[in-house]
């Protein structure tokens, strides 16, 4: 039986997709040189990957509110979910092919993987979920000055724990969403799904307007949209590096 899609997730989700869009042409503008903007330390950039990362945590509650709601098994989970490793995976590959000394070992497609199975898990906490949630984005800012003044911070550190989140120097890597505080992001998600399912439906069950079903479309294919859009801009803007230095050079 398929489950029941839900227009409001979805453009909320076509959103985010638009967003990080534009996010990283911008970026991807920078590396070529055609912009000279600093990702890094710039507020503008570093709150606008933080929200966007944040929105799509929140819509990954969400649909797993939606998914346990409609009785989403858990074959059809984990067929889902394995779809998503591989292409975190795929992510990995493509990145260390790029730029081994930063590649992305864990990224948004990596944390949602491994958070989307604590989300399952507890997907019946209820209210409970709203303190569970504020508690896992309050753990690694309360724990960071004593990680950084004990003897384990190295420990923390290091590749093989830094996926927790409990850091004390942000890793050299292109895109890192810990464990820690992600998953707080997702758990108020799933509560905030959740409680809509129960209280308010129709605020979900919400019919797209016309102007708004593009939206939709690529909200409903987020995972195709979000492997396809990087190699295609990066590609695109090769394409044109290439004809302008022939340009320039005839």
């Amino acid at each position: 039986m398929p489950m029941q899609r839900l227009d409001a997730l979805d453009v909320l989700r076509g959103l985010a997709l638009l967003w990080m869009s534009v996010y990283h042409f911008c970026y991807d503008l920078n590396q070529f040189g055609h912009l000279r903007l600093d990702f890094y330390h710039d507020a503008f950039w570093t709150w606008q990957r933080s929200a966007i990362v944040g929105l799509f945590l929140f819509c990954s509650g969400l649909g797993q509110a939606s998914a346990v709601w409609n009785g989403q098994s858990w074959r059809r989970f984990w067929r889902r979910w394995m779809q998503l490793a591989c292409c975190a995976l795929l992510v990995s590959a493509g990145s260390y092919a790029v730029a081994p000394q930063s590649f992305i070992y864990f990224g948004v497609l990596h944390g949602i993987a491994l958070m989307l199975i604590v989300a399952r898990c507890s997907a019946h906490a209820g209210n409970g979920l709203w303190p569970l949630g504020a508690m896992a984005i309050a753990v690694p800012f309360m724990a960071a000055d004593w990680i950084a003044g004990s003897g384990y911070a190295a420990l923390f550190n290091a590749p093989a724990l830094n996926w927790l989140g409990l850091i004390s120097a942000k890793p050299v890597t292109d895109d890192y969403v810990p464990l820690l505080p992600w998953l707080g992001v997702m758990g108020w998600g799933l509560a905030a799904g959740s409680w809509l399912l129960r209280r308010r439906p129709r605020w979900l069950q919400w019919s797209a307007p016309r102007p708004m079903r593009p939206l939709a479309l690529i909200g409903r294919w987020s995972l195709t949209y979000y492997m396809l859009h990087q190699p295609l801009m990066i590609g695109a803007l090769t394409l044109y590096s290439i004809f302008a230095l022939a340009r320039s050079s005839s």
